[in-house]
């Protein structure tokens, strides 16, 4: 992977690794193809940024690096988590701009995550004390967070009525033009994981019978509604997707999720987003790689558009998925969070900070968040 290159006058220069190699995303020149994955970091009071992420997301960013903001609330409904922030206010919106103009000011790309948790969330975090909504009534048994420490207890959950759906749709459209307000470059709709797109995509949850369930197709309808509903507002060039077909996070599994992985990607080739994001099938519970028969690449051969891997990747993995055309870009997660300098890390091919999965969560503005070294500071 680090082979020579002759340069010029014969002198040797280092082959650039395929992760370090440039990559145009639609209208986007990246300078390479390692992502911020989007990562829950539970430090918004009241669901309203705060300063402390300006420092957060600029470390992380490289000219010409792709940053997906961590999961953003697009509604008053759809928190099911301590301080997570959100974009469906004004004050929300201005919260963000500085931290946007951070990424920008250092040439970053930066993507904000929409997201509504569903049936993942208690009555505590919901408006007037209600009951969570989701395509189901059926509750959720309590679940152990990534972070291996904190329990997380579910309410019972509110089936959405039918004519309640295109409410949910529209919280979505408002919050992409939130973000574009905001100053992001663009929007990934959060389709992964176990939350509300989730829970109506996945057979294991959704039990309805009205044109939302059912069959494939029905249970891709609220998801793929979603999608064109921010095309339409924001434009396909500025909308990415995450989905992860194969994991069964918070009890969301399906009997198939190869047949749901193709249709949801056959399905979105026609609204030209700008990529699609998919969670390996070896990242089927938590933070927790396992062997698995399955594989993204049907999936990466249907799409046409550019294909992000994300679930449990280290610097030769993800060179051998770039090198081998299993996809275009790669999302980190923990190792990015520990590593702000990870691109260049990896140039190198220097060591890896480890990270600490007890400061993922804690409200704590520097420490587990922005105190991990930078590799000058290690030396």
């Amino acid at each position: 992977m680090d082979g020579k290159v002759q340069g010029q006058n014969g002198v040797s220069a280092e082959a650039p690794i395929p992760l370090l190699t440039p990559y145009t995303l639609g209208k986007f020149q990246l300078s390479h193809r390692v992502v911020l994955a989007p990562l829950t970091r539970q430090r918004s009071p009241n669901n309203v940024p705060q300063p402390h992420a300006i420092l957060y997301y600029s470390q992380r960013t490289t000219k010409g690096g792709l940053l997906i903001a961590e999961a953003t609330g697009v509604s008053d409904t759809a928190q099911g988590y301590p301080q997570t922030p959100g974009i469906w206010t004004k004050e929300q919106v201005e919260a963000w701009k500085p931290i946007v103009d951070a990424v920008h000011a250092k040439g970053g790309i930066f993507f904000c995550q929409i997201w509504h948790v569903g049936r993942v969330s208690n009555t505590g975090f919901q408006p007037n004390g209600q009951a969570p909504i989701s395509c189901t009534d059926k509750p959720l048994t309590p679940q152990t967070r990534s972070n291996g420490i904190d329990v997380a207890q579910f309410s019972t959950p509110r089936r959405l009525k039918t004519e309640e759906i295109p409410h949910v749709v529209n919280d979505f459209r408002l919050a992409a033009r939130n973000a574009i307000e905001a100053g992001f470059d663009g929007v990934e709709i959060h389709g992964a994981h176990g939350y509300l797109l989730d829970q109506f995509m996945k057979d294991q949850v959704n039990d309805r019978t009205d044109k939302y369930g059912g069959s494939l197709e029905n249970r891709c309808r609220f998801p793929l509604e979603v999608v064109e509903a921010v095309v339409d507002e924001i434009g396909a060039d500025k909308v990415g997707i995450r989905l992860s077909p194969f994991a069964d996070y918070s009890e969301a599994g399906d009997s198939n999720p190869e047949a749901l992985g193709l249709y949801m990607v056959e399905s979105l080739n026609k609204y030209n987003l700008v990529y699609c994001h998919m969670v390996e099938p070896r990242m089927k519970t938590v933070g927790e790689k396992c062997e698995s028969a399955h594989s993204l690449l049907p999936m990466r051969k249907a799409s046409r558009g550019t294909f992000i891997v994300a679930g449990g990747y280290d610097r030769e993995d993800g060179n051998n998925a770039i090198a081998e055309n299993r996809a275009d870009l790669v999302a980190y997660g923990r190792v990015f969070l520990a590593n702000p300098d990870l691109p260049k890390r990896f140039a190198l091919n220097a060591p890896l900070n480890k990270y600490n999965r007890e400061t993922f969560y804690t409200p704590d503005s520097v420490l587990g968040y922005t105190d991990y070294p930078f590799l000058e500071d290690t030396k």
